[in-house]
Formats: C-alpha cells, structure tokens, sequence
C-alpha cells in the first residue's frame, strides 16, 4: 500500500510531460499538418494574422502563436468620460498680495485701538483743571488718527479694485484651438494630426488565388516527404518551426505520414488586408487528398505497417489557411485554423 502513493505520483508527472505532445499530435490530425481529417478532433490554432491573429473570424481561434496577446487592462479613460481637468488655483486675498500695507494698516489699527483704551485712564488720574485741557487734546488727536485711518483705507481700497479690474492671466485648459497663430501649439490647417491607418482593405486576385492552390499543393507535398528544406520556400519562420517539431516527433515515434494526389474543391477568401508594408488573405480551403500514416519500422504489407487512413481512398479535409506576403512578394503560410 505504500507504494501506491509513489505510483500516482509518477502517473502523474508522466501525464503533464505527455500533455504537450498530445494536443500537438491533436492539432496535425490529420489532412497533412492539421486537418484533423481522421477523426476530426482537431481544435488548436497556429501562426500568426499580423494584427488580427486574436480576432474571431469564426474560425478556431488562434492558440499558439508568437505574436503577443493584446493588454486585457482597459485604457485609461475607456468610458469616454472627458478628461479631468486640474482644479483652477484659489486667488489670493488682498492681504496676502499686499503685506506692506496690510503690515501699516495694522500698526495704525493697533496704535489708535491702544490709545482709545488708555488714553482714558490717563486722562482720569490729573487735576480737574488739567483734565479739560488734556480731553481737548485726545479729542483733537482722535480724530487725526481717524482721519489718517479713513485716507489709508480709501487707498487701500482703490488699489483692491484695480487688482480686481485686471487680473493676472490663468493659463489652464489651453488647446489647439485656442492658441494664437505662429505660437508653437498652433498646427497648420494644410496637416493633419491623424494616425495612418496601418489596416486596409486588401483586394484579392486571380494571380493570388492561384498562388493559394499551388502551395496547399506544394505543402502537402513536402510534408508527405518529411523534407524541411522543401517546406522552407512556402513558410513563415513561425510556421517552419511548428511543422518542423512536428516531423521531429512522427520521427521519433517511427511512423510517417502521407498526403497524396491533393484535389483542390473549394476556396473562399473570408478576409483580407493589409497592413504596413504586409498583404494578408485568409482563405477557407476544402480538398480531397488520400490521406495516410504508415509505420516507418515495419516492411510494408506487413501487419502494423498502416496506421491510419488509406492509401486507396480519399478523403475529404477542410482548414482555414493565412497568407502573408511582403508588399510585391511571394505568399507563405502564416497560420492555420480549423
């Protein structure tokens, strides 16, 4: 019973490292590289489709790729809200923008509330003759300092209501339509702030179609005869690489497989465009081809030898091909969808 514990956990390990191999021998199928023609249980999609490779185009999506997936993080501002604009700055007061004469507005205030507090109590200690005399006095002093009070706070004011009548300029919010023309945000009515559109409409023809067949033909071909030097003319890098690995693998495991006398039954194009200096087409190709996996250790006519498939019938095999081309290049194979 000790030991079971051991075995699950071997079990285990072997079935993650397996798991790779087995969704890639999933993905080829059959068909050639992918179909999945026997037994349809095809469902990865490879390659790439430029800025389309995660778009749905009805077709299986794209699972393994180089291309990086796009941000999920929504941008900044995606709700359309316009933007935040910074709270304008809280003008400042008067007495802020003027200390000096806040300072001697002060001291006036201060001596004249100082000598109304005790001036009377000085007042009150003299003689009853001198007290007449001094009360003249304070009362002709009062109203000098009341008087000098009342022209300080006219001037004062004055000065406010310049200050107001012309205040200082905000420079917030400034955009191109408000800017002066020559200044450096002004731009020319004759140019044009827009983006080139990286993504047109491509046109597909006659030349271009022919050119889809003759390499479903020239592919299955050179996959049929596990030739990576043939398979190099009609793939992107991306692509050489994942059929590559797959020959590797029908290698290792000693069976090979064929995709003869290929018949081409229907192609529609379901998108094309461009973008950049770079021409795409996807196109939904439909064919018969005898479709076949032999042994590679077993004589032929012996028991085992025939895997899968026949080497008399054909079969019929349906996958989503891109094409990719430099501007007035020649198409290769970009990514294949089931």
């Amino acid at each position: 019973m000790a030991k079971h514990p051991q075995l699950i956990a071997v079990f285990l390990i072997a079935s993650l490292i397996g798991l790779p191999t087995l969704s890639f021998a999933k993905a080829r199928g059959g068909g050639g590289f992918s179909s999945g023609a026997r037994g349809g249980n095809s469902s990865m999609g490879m390659g790439s489709r430029g800025s389309r490779t995660y778009q749905d185009n009805g077709a299986k999506p794209i699972e393994q790729s180089t291309t990086a997936k796009p941000s999920t993080t929504p941008p900044p501002n995606a709700s359309g809200a316009p933007p935040m604009q910074p709270a304008p700055a809280t003008p400042s007061s008067w007495w802020q923008r003027n200390p000096l004469l806040a300072g001697i507005a002060g001291g006036l205030a201060g001596t004249w509330i100082g000598h109304m507090l005790f001036g009377a109590t000085e007042s009150s200690a003299k003689t009853t003759d001198a007290e007449s005399g001094s009360t003249s006095n304070s009362a002709g002093s009062s109203f000098g300092l009341v008087l000098l009070l009342m022209l300080v706070g006219a001037g004062a004011f004055y000065y406010f209501k310049k200050v107001r009548q012309n205040p200082a300029p905000v420079f917030t919010g400034l955009s191109r339509g408000t800017a002066a023309r020559g200044s450096l945000l002004d731009i020319s009515s004759n140019s044009s702030t827009d983006m080139p559109t990286t993504d047109t409409t491509y046109t597909v023809t006659t030349e271009d179609k022919t050119a889809f067949q003759q390499l479903l033909t020239d592919i299955q071909s050179a996959w049929s005869a596990q030739d990576v030097a043939a398979l190099r003319p009609f793939l992107t890098p991306e692509m050489l690489s994942y059929f590559s690995t797959a020959l590797a693998e029908d290698s290792s495991r000693g069976v090979q497989n064929h995709v003869e006398g290929v018949e081409l039954l229907k192609g529609d194009v379901r998108e094309a465009w461009s973008e950049n200096d770079q021409d795409y087409a996807t196109v939904d190709l439909r064919w018969n081809a005898r479709d076949y996996t032999v042994s590679t250790t077993i004589p032929r006519g012996e028991p085992g030898y025939l895997i899968e498939g026949s080497e008399e019938t054909p079969t019929e095999s349906y996958e989503v091909w891109t094409f990719m081309r430099v501007r007035d290049g020649r198409w290769l194979l970009s990514a294949i969808q089931q």
